[in-house]
């Protein structure tokens, strides 16, 4: 079975590892372009790129998929039986839907027809959800809608959505590489979802990442791991915009209006929510490092009374 992938970011890198280390090496992986990233705006590749160097595997970069004769070009010459996407970030036209005899698979890291879109996993996190999971699903032409081939499911506990992204892409690898044999032979199950429970995960804007002490101190310690490792959520405190890596929620009887530091010692900084308080435990200011609280205070001061907004 010849196959193609589709992908781009570190969730990708575990199923195509598994496709390589299962003797189902891609022809052809498909991935974004280069792209300049950090400070020092260098230029770095995918990292679906660079884990197809390992095992030698041609590489193409299409800066779109749309209207693409060269891209489609490519594509026809690789001749693939069937297309596997993790995500690559951009949806796929009907042509290329429409090519290879097996159809074009994906791995969404949600339990669909929920958390829908670019986001699911930081949105799960974010909105208090007990659970998530990877779908495998036929594709269709509008966005993660397709049937659905199979599901795995994980709690979500007090996990953060960057222990999640680890997690799911290496449930979703094992997925993938359990369910091949029955795609391969054409019998893989076809499960429509129930638009009727559908939701979406948009993409997270850097407004989604401030913390409201006004919500519950549930939902702001959920906000707070939906958030890490990026973009990290934050609060400001007067001038200073600090950054919340780690908080938990502690149950504490009127401890004044929402935002206020309670108490300040080495285990934390507890802080009024709408319910109770957070205890936050890892913290950053402009231009540092992450800190355990106990270290931050050794060169930071906050006092009792001071309101984080």
């Amino acid at each position: 079975m010849r196959i193609v992938y589709m992908g781009t970011p570190e969730f990708a890198v575990p199923p195509l590892r598994a496709l390589c280390e299962c003797g189902r090496a891609p022809v052809m992986t498909v991935t974004q372009p280069d792209r300049r990233r950090d400070r020092g705006k260098r230029l770095q590749s995918p990292p679906v790129k660079d884990m197809s160097g390992e095992y030698a595997i041609p590489v193409i970069q299409p800066l779109s998929l749309t209207n693409n004769t060269e891209f489609r070009e490519l594509l026809t010459d690789a001749a693939p039986d069937l297309i596997v996407v993790a995500a690559y970030g951009r949806i796929l036209p009907a042509d290329v839907l429409s090519l290879p005899r097996l159809g074009c698979i994906n791995i969404h890291a949600s339990i669909l027809p929920a958390y829908r879109g670019a986001a699911p996993i930081q949105r799960a996190v974010m909105n208090g959800e007990r659970e998530t999971g990877v779908t495998l699903m036929h594709m269709a032409e509008t966005m993660d809608t397709g049937d659905i081939i199979a599901v795995r499911k994980t709690n979500i506990e007090n996990k953060t959505a960057g222990e999640l992204f680890d997690e799911l892409s290496r449930m979703g690898a094992r997925l993938l590489t359990d369910t091949l044999p029955c795609i391969e032979t054409g019998r893989a199950p076809r499960r429509p979802q129930d638009e009727s429970k559908a939701c979406y995960a948009p993409m997270i804007r850097k407004e989604d990442a401030h913390v409201d002490f006004s919500k519950s101190s549930d939902a702001v310690c959920s906000l707070i791991r939906g958030m890490n490792p990026h973009p990290i959520a934050f609060a400001r405190m007067g001038d200073a915009m600090l950054k919340l890596w780690e908080a938990f929620p502690i149950p504490v009887t009127r401890p004044g209006p929402a935002g206020t530091a309670v108490s300040i010692s080495d285990d934390g900084i507890s802080v009024a929510a709408g319910d109770g308080a957070v205890l936050i435990t890892v913290i950053q200011s402009p231009g540092k490092r992450p800190m355990r609280v106990a270290e931050y205070l050794r060169g930071n001061k906050i006092h009792t009374g001071a309101i984080f907004t």
